[in-house]
Order: C-alpha cells, then sequence, then structure tokens
C-alpha cells in the first residue's frame, strides 16, 4: 500500500516539474509573459500551459481521498487485504493514464472513462474499508 502511495506522490512531482518546465520554456519563447502566473489571467496562453496546469491541480482532487484512504489502511493494519491493494495500484495506473491522456492528446472520452474507473477504485477501496472494520 506503501508504494502505491510512493507512486501516486511521484506522479505529483512528475507532473509539477513538467508543468513548471513548460511554463518556464513558453516565457521564454515569448509565448507567455511571466505575469500571467500570478492570477493565471491576462493572455490566451498555449494549449499545454493550460492542460499541464490544470493536470498538476488534478493530482490534488481524487487522489486527496485516495491518500486518505490508503491512509487508514495503513493506520488499521490493513495495508496487505488484497482486494485494497488491488484497488490501489489498479487507481495509481489509471492516474498515469488520467495524466498521460490530459497532457498528450487529450481525448475528452478516453480522458473521462479513466476518470471514472479511477474514482470507482477509490469508492471500492472505501466500501471495502468499511465491510472489514464492521
Amino acid at each position: 500500500m506503501l508504494y502505491a502511495m510512493f507512486m501516486m506522490v511521484l506522479l505529483t512531482f512528475i507532473v509539477g516539474l513538467f508543468t513548471v518546465s513548460v511554463r518556464f520554456s513558453n516565457v521564454k519563447k515569448g509565448n507567455v509573459k511571466a505575469r500571467f502566473f500570478t492570477l493565471m489571467q491576462g493572455q490566451e496562453v498555449p494549449e499545454i500551459v493550460t492542460k499541464t496546469t490544470r493536470n498538476f491541480n488534478n493530482q490534488f482532487e481524487i487522489p486527496v481521498l485516495f491518500y486518505v484512504i490508503t491512509s487508514l489502511y495503513l493506520m488499521f493494519d490493513l495495508g496487505n487485504d488484497t482486494t485494497a491493494l488491488i484497488f490501489a495500484w489498479l487507481f495509481v495506473i489509471l492516474r498515469y493514464c488520467h495524466a498521460y491522456i490530459h497532457i498528450t492528446y487529450n481525448h475528452v472520452l478516453h480522458r473521462m472513462l479513466i476518470f471514472f474507473a479511477a474514482f470507482f477504485c477509490v469508492l471500492a477501496m472505501w466500501v471495502n474499508l468499511l465491510i472489514l472494520k464492521s
């Protein structure tokens, strides 16, 4: 369980570093003025700037529920529960796929299907924990 959590943290750092790289690159090329990033408004920006920024923000939405539930599994010494581990790793894999789709070709239907599959993995982990603890 801890390794799945680490892989989510790693994804957040990868996307975050890529986002910063894209921002610096676009400021350097003159595509975006540095002051745009003060309030994230004031000019049109290249699509990649918007996609990476939004994807980085996504890493602090549904994954927060993942961090909470995985922490609870560890706290209750249930980190080796097979069902939880399967859903945890599936969630991580799906979130990597989601980030890849979002940042690259950004097909909305593909992204949505992956998002909801990951969403249901976290929900399944919560339900499983409730069953284990009742």
